[in-house]
This record gives structure tokens, sequence and C-alpha cells, in this order.
């Protein structure tokens, strides 16, 4: 087995090491290797791993592959060692038909984080085809009167191959009659041309046989040949004859049908019949050119019989009969080189390849979103291809190798401001006028969590009667969060504090997900050791506050809640007053005013042996009242970064008062409730 070296790897490369440590960055360097066609599979191409910089350890888990556009699985890779392989055979003319350079280009894409690397395998000719023949064997009939020196115009031979594989010779057997001279066509290649030395006789010899064989250049090198039947024909003594024996015409694609390329003019010395003439594509000549070109049998004019695509074909070699009316006739030959110059028709192609979508909204500025490619069927200027994007976007092109280019991140991603982008990828080439041709490309934005829950108002206040039944509903807290999916759920709990000797928890709890918040027991503020409030008018209803901090999740923390209930006399409930209380800390004090909102004040008041527990819950009665004002509770929502805690917050609050009241006796007390109480209206649950 025949051993292959890599072509070795260009300078840039030399910077691989800095490359890897750029992870969001396509690979910049290009790697070249060579490979013969018909190579064996499993022949060896290269160290590719290695040469990429990259380790074994690396390739599956990074999810190393190989892609090629529209050439298969030609070449693989062994993830295990690294080495680029023949995996199928490598038919060079099926590949890059008769172009003399023939490339593989490969796309090499790792991932975690994402890399693109280009390799260029080069595909080298073997002479693996030999000289064709388009018949097996060439008719040519000549005048025995035809001149020393005539030529007669034969066929040459194909070559699938490029370079020497392809440069062919000839040789004629050998005869006495008949010389083998060579056309050189420019860069056309070479055609023979039998050349008459010995002048023919009929009656001698009617018909030569002969073998034209040709010889590529390769090594080993191949032949093929072709047998030439010549028939001797007698009579008309003159053959008409073209002024030129090839002639070099240029075109434009597609130029329109009945465009004229050519007015073939012949002679012939003879006289009447003798001279007239008719012009004809030779036998040679292939359907697909007489498709394309219509000749004037008359005229000897050739004008465009169909669509001329310079893609398609970019030359047509004619040949020419011109035949006069002899007997026997005699035929004159001709060739008609015609070069189709390129005209900008074709619009660039642009293809996209998806490769990090969605993106986050917190990826960084460099990564890559999708790879491009462009080509345009057209050559020179008219195939140059130059890419721009929409503008004013957070995106950028990058070229990454010739018509290659990878989208990436060029500014930092807001899903809250922006969660889509539209793309229009423009291709246009550099003819004139220049064609274009656009792709979309849709950017999703993807959320990350970078926005902490919020609610709706920063204070609420809820009214709540006492004796309530366990387990009641008594308010709805609710906040939002911008964030998308599951960073937006928003789950709501209580901040753990004492209210007197009992966990708050032992009262109120909220449901983590619908925010709703429920008084565990019957609220009896007997139970409660300490009690905010300041009488002054029946008032039904009771208040608590809570404080709500919004993190990542919301928190809604309820504070101290104060309960001031009726009892079994109905209006006539001793309700505990200021005045009430006695001096001494067991008996119950008076704190000073605390905040408790706006044109309010608030007390704390505690019980003691002068102040009785009230009846039990199940003696309250359907309406109750409160002397004094409204036991005043706030929700608050602090800012994120608060360092104040409003866990010790507890207000019963009441409007402002212009002066303190003298204590009343306890009869014209309880009948003053009694009046009051029969105005006051009910409050339901909040």
């Amino acid at each position: 087995m025949l051993a292959y070296r890599p072509s070795g790897l260009k300078a840039s490369c030399l910077l691989l090491s800095f490359l890897l440590l750029t992870a969001w960055e396509t690979g910049s360097c290009q790697v070249h290797y060579s490979v013969p066609e018909e190579a064996k599979h499993g022949t060896f191409v290269g160290r590719i791993a290695q040469d990429l910089g990259l380790e074994l350890a690396e390739l599956v888990p990074r999810l190393f592959r190989v892609a090629s556009k529209g050439s298969g699985d030609l070449l693989e890779v062994n993830l295990q060692n690294g080495i680029l392989f023949v995996n199928s055979r490598i038919d060079r003319e099926e590949l890059c038909g008769r172009s003399l350079e023939c490339s593989i280009h490969l796309e090499v894409i790792v991932e975690r984080p994402l890399q693109v690397f280009h390799v260029e395998v080069e595909v080298k000719d073997i002479n693996d085809n030999p000289p064709v023949f388009s018949v097996s064997e060439q008719k040519l009939s000549i005048p025995e009167s035809r001149l020393l020196d005539s030529r007669f115009p034969l066929e040459g031979a194909s070559d699938a191959d490029v370079g020497e594989n392809a440069m062919l010779t000839y040789r004629l057997s050998s005869n006495e009659f008949f010389i083998l001279d060579i056309i050189n066509k420019k860069d056309k290649g070479k055609f023979p041309v039998l050349v008459l030395r010995k002048l023919l006789d009929r009656e001698e010899n009617p018909q030569l046989q002969l073998l034209l064989t040709a010889t590529d250049g390769g090594t080993p090198e191949l032949t093929g040949s072709v047998s030439l039947l010549i028939l001797v024909l007698d009579a008309n003594d003159n053959a008409p004859v073209f002024d030129r024996s090839v002639y070099e015409i240029k075109i434009y694609e597609n130029s329109a049908n009945q465009t004229l390329i050519i007015w073939l003019n012949a002679s012939d010395a003879d006289e009447e019949i003798n001279k007239e003439m008719i012009y004809s594509f030779s036998s040679l000549v292939s359907p697909s050119i007489r498709k394309k070109f219509l000749m004037n049998e008359r005229t000897g004019e050739i004008r465009v019989n169909d669509v001329i695509d310079f893609e398609d074909s970019n030359t047509y070699e004619i040949h020419v009969d011109v035949t006069d009316k002899g007997y026997p006739p005699m035929v004159g030959h001709c060739t008609v080189l015609v070069e189709i110059l390129d005209e900008n028709d074709n619009s660039p192609e642009v293809v996209i390849t998806s490769l990090s979508l969605p993106v986050r909204e917190d990826a960084q500025v460099g990564t890559v979103i999708a790879l491009i490619s462009m080509s345009d069927r057209d050559s020179g200027a008219n195939g140059q291809v130059t890419c721009s994007l929409t503008p004013q976007v957070p995106f950028k092109l990058v070229s990454t190798f010739k018509n290659y280019y990878s989208l990436v991140l060029d500014s930092a991603l807001d899903r809250e401001s922006v969660a889509n982008y539209e793309l229009m990828v423009t291709a246009r080439d550099g003819g004139s006028p220049s064609l274009s041709a656009t792709a979309s490309v849709s950017v999703e934005v993807a959320d990350v969590n970078d926005n902490a829950p919020a609610f709706a108002q920063p204070e609420y206040t809820v009214f709540v009667k006492e004796n309530n039944p366990p387990g009641c509903h008594i308010f709805t807290v609710s906040a939002r969060d911008a964030d998308a999916q599951e960073n937006a759920l928003v789950s709501y709990s209580l901040v753990e504090r004492r209210v007197g000797e009992r966990a708050l928890s032992s009262y109120v709890s909220v449901h983590a997900e619908s925010g709703k918040v429920y008084a565990l027991q019957p609220l009896d503020h007997e139970e409660l050791e300490l009690l905010q409030f300041q009488p002054r008018q029946p008032n039904p209803d009771w208040r608590y506050s809570a404080s709500l901090r919004a993190g990542m999740h919301s928190s809604v923390h309820l504070e101290e809640a104060g309960i001031l209930r009726a009892g079994p006399g109905g209006p006539d409930q001793q309700w505990p007053t200021v005045s009430s209380a006695t001096p001494e800390p067991e008996a119950g004090e008076v704190s000073p005013p605390v905040g408790a909102g706006v044109n309010s004040n608030s007390w704390t008041f505690k019980y003691g042996p002068g102040n009785p527990k009230q009846s039990g819950p199940g003696e309250l009665p359907d309406k109750f009242i409160i002397p004094g004002s409204p036991a005043i509770i706030s929700i608050r929502q602090e800012p994120t970064n608060s360092q104040i805690d409003k866990s010790d917050f507890i207000t019963f609050g009441k409007k402002e008062e212009t002066k303190k009241k003298k204590k009343k006796k306890k009869g014209n007390k309880t009948q003053d409730k009694k009046e009051k109480g029969n105005s006051t209206t009910d409050n339901s649950d909040q």
C-alpha cells in the first residue's frame, strides 16, 4: 500500500493554540491534505485532530463531526485516533470533471464550546482513463483527383484525465499515401490531420484501411485507437475550400435565437454544377451542438437556435463540411470554435446552517449563532459575492473562509426588551448590474432568570372579622415576574416570627402557588399577648399588617396581627381601652405612637389582671363593634436590597384625635357601645 503525506498546514495554523482559548470563535486556519483518486478504503489522509490542535479525548464529548457539501461520505475521521481516511471510492473525473483543480472542502465542527475549522483535501489525478474516440470507425471519401498535400481533418480522441495524463499524441499506421499532421488549437488541445503525400488511383486502390492511435502522457501510458476507412472517389477534380481552416468566434451567453454566429464562405475551382456547394454540419458534430446552432445549407450562415448558457458549457467546437454538387461530390472542411462569454445572469445563493438557537439572553459577545455559505455560478467579478446583514441588530457577520461566514453575537441581549430578531442576510455579486439574494434568520432569545418578582402595589390594607372559620380565605397577594416560563413562576411564603408566645404560622398561612392567605384558626384577641389599638368609635373590622419582599421568588411576610372581638352581649361588649389599662407592666401598658399610616396614631396594649380574657369564639354574634378607630395593619413591599426589618412592625391606628376623651363609667360606656354598634354596617371578609 502506498503511503500518502499531507501537504502541510498554512502558517496561520501556528496560532492554533491561541484559537483554542477563545471557545466561542470559529477556527480561522485551513489545513491542506492531498490524496490520489481511486485510493482504497482506509487510505491514510492526515492526522486531522492533531493538526487542528484537538485532544483525542475531546472528540466524542465535544461532538466532533465532519461535514462536506456535495462530497458525501468520501472521507471519514476515526474518533479513536483522530485520523482522516478514505471512506469510499473517490473518482476525480466524477467529482470535478475536466477542472484542473479538484479539492474536497470539509467543515470540521466541535461543540462545547463551538469551533469550526476548514480543511481542504486535494484530489490528485491518476492516469486511469485511456484516450477514447467517439466512433470505432471514421470514413473519409477522397477523390482520386485530389492534389498532393491535400489535408483531411480527423476527429481527435478525448481523455477524461487532466494535466499530463490527458496530453495526447497520435500516430498513423504505416502506409504509402498519407502522413499525419497535428494542429494545435491554442489551449483547446490537438487534433490530427491526414496529409496526402502520394496521388490516389481509384482503379488501383478503391479504398484504404488505416489505424489512428492516440496515446496519453500518463505513467504508465494508456492508448486508444480508431479505424480509418478511406474511400477513393473518381471524377470531380476540385473540392470546395474555406478561406480558413479554423474560425474562432466569441459570443455572449443568453444570445437571442437567430443571432448570427458566423457567415462561412467557401470556394470551388470547378465550373457549373461542380462548383455549387451545400454547407452542413459534419457527421462528427454531436446532437447537443446541432440543437444549439442552426446551419443554413445554402448560405453558410450559422445562427443561435437554443439557449446558450455559459454555466452549462463555455466552448463549442463545430465541424463544418461544404460539399459540391459534382459527381462524385467533393468535400471541404473547417472548424468553428465558439467561445461563450459570461454574463451576470445568476443570482448568488445563500445557505444558512443554524447551530445555536435559541440564544440565551446572557450569551457572551462573539457567540456563534449560525454558519452561512455563499455561492454564485457565474465567473470572474460576476461570481464574486459579498455579504451583509440587516443593520442595527446586535449581530454581525465574520468571514471565516472564502465564501463562508459566521453569524455571531455583537452586543448584549435582553429578552425582556426584544424576544425575537428577524435577520436578513443579503448576498450581492460583483456584476454590473449586480444581482443579489436574501435569506432570513429568525433568532429567538432564550430567557434567563434575571428579573426579580414584583408586587402590584407597595401596601395593602385588609379587613377581617374575628371568630372566623378555621382555614378561611382572608386575602390574596399577587406578584409578577418579567421573565418567561419557569423563570416567571412565583411562589409565596411567610417570614416566620413570634406573635406573643406563638409563631405567626400558627395563625395564618399563604398558599405557595396562588398567594391566597388563610386564617388557620378562629382569631380571638384574648389569645394574643400583644394588641395595638386605640378605641374610639364602633367598627366591626380588624386589620393586620404584612410586608412583601420580592426576590427570585416572592416572599410574603405577615407581621403581627391584633384582634378585637365581641363578647356574649353583642353590641354591649366591654372593650379594653387605654383608660382601662393599669400602670403595672403585668396588668397593661400603653406605648408611645408608632408609624401607623397617614393621620393615625397607635398604642400597644397588654392584657392583665384588670382586663380579663373575653368569651370564646363560639359566642360571637352576627355583628359586633369596636370602639375607637379601625385597627390598621399594612402590607408593605420593601426594595430587594433594603436593610430595614419590619418584622416587629405592628400598627392598630385610628384617625387623628384632637384630644383624649375622659374615662367613662362602665354603665355609660356599655350604652354608648350599643348605640354606636347599631349604627355600624358589617364588613365582609376580603
